[in-house]
């Protein structure tokens, strides 16, 4: 009978030797993931401290900037470790739960600019019935669905991996990665070789599909609307169609590095493109955002000089 070692840790092997440069790499980084708390949590703050936000749409992206600081949260703490590590192992708990709370984050992410595309469609075409339909009630239900819709998602992506025999433990990226870590199984089904296809389905998908119905419709009414409306319509949707332009990108970079052979590409450009959307995402959302709008821009004067 075929003795097989048990596994207890895996290895970010994309890491590899950094040397010197990792105190540069350790400042960079946590400078970033600082930088990435602070803009989201002042947003927050602003949100929460200014009643004149309280409104559908600044509550919907006061979820978004939860996410970002989770999101990030998941990532930094454990590439900022790992920059001291000469064996860059993690084990197997800590990297299941890496890949839950970056996967849910992801999936929090398309879900919550789904709901910020559907409150525009009713803002721009039917305002008149707005303050009925996106009620801070409902708004606080659609926030506990992309929630809970994310947790099923994940738990439905995790159910794959969880009883799986591992005969390799190296992972060539610097996080955990569902696919890799699939493809690290002694015997794996077809289902489970495309799992994260599915699960790439119903995370990216099908909030994109709702988010270009969304846009579409919205098109339609600024075609036949007066030129000021539709420059404060473009004005408005904009953000978002960058912010979900940015995350289909860094998607392709991160499932492409996933499921293809990239030998080609340089390692540190490999690197740096499978974690873009980890990296950029967070930052583009407080400022495209946040601090981009003219209303939340006051608010935050406001609240860093009149408090004082």
């Amino acid at each position: 009978m075929e003795n097989i070692t048990e596994v207890v840790s895996f290895v970010l092997a994309a890491y590899g030797t950094i040397g010197e440069l990792k105190y540069l790499y350790f400042t960079i980084m946590l400078l970033w993931y600082l930088s990435i708390c602070v803009a989201n949590t002042v947003l927050i703050m602003v949100i929460f401290w200014d009643k004149r936000l309280h409104e559908p749409m600044y509550i919907l992206l006061c979820n978004l900037f939860v996410n970002e600081i989770g999101g990030s949260t998941a990532l930094y703490p454990l590439l900022l470790t790992q920059m001291f590590s000469d064996t860059h192992e993690v084990t197997l708990p800590w990297c299941f739960l890496q890949m839950c709370c970056i996967y849910t984050s992801a999936s929090v992410e398309f879900c919550s600019l789904a709901a910020m595309a559907y409150d525009r469609y009713v803002a721009i075409c039917c305002p008149l019935h707005y303050n009925v339909i996106m009620k801070t009630g409902r708004v606080a239900i659609i926030i506990l669905l992309v929630w809970m819709y994310s947790f099923v998602n994940i738990t439905f992506a995790f159910s794959f991996i969880i009883h799986l025999k591992f005969c390799g433990n190296l992972i060539d990226k610097v996080f955990c990665d569902h696919h890799l870590i699939i493809k690290l199984a002694c015997s794996v089904s077809v289902l489970n070789k495309i799992s994260d296809l599915l699960f790439a389905f119903v995370t990216i998908v099908i909030p994109f599909s709702l988010i270009s119905v969304s846009y579409m419709k919205i098109l339609a009414v600024c075609l036949n609307t007066w030129k000021e409306n539709k420059q404060k319509t473009i004005s408005t949707c904009t953000p978002q169609l960058v912010s979900v332009s940015n995350l289909l990108v860094g998607c392709i970079f991160h499932f492409v590095d996933s499921r293809f052979d990239v030998a080609h590409v340089p390692d540190k450009v490999r690197i740096i493109l499978s974690v873009y959307i980890l990296v950029c995402q967070p930052m583009v959302t407080p400022f495209m955002y946040g601090f981009n709008l003219p209303k939340i821009r006051q608010s935050c004067k406001r609240f860093l000089f009149e408090t004082k």
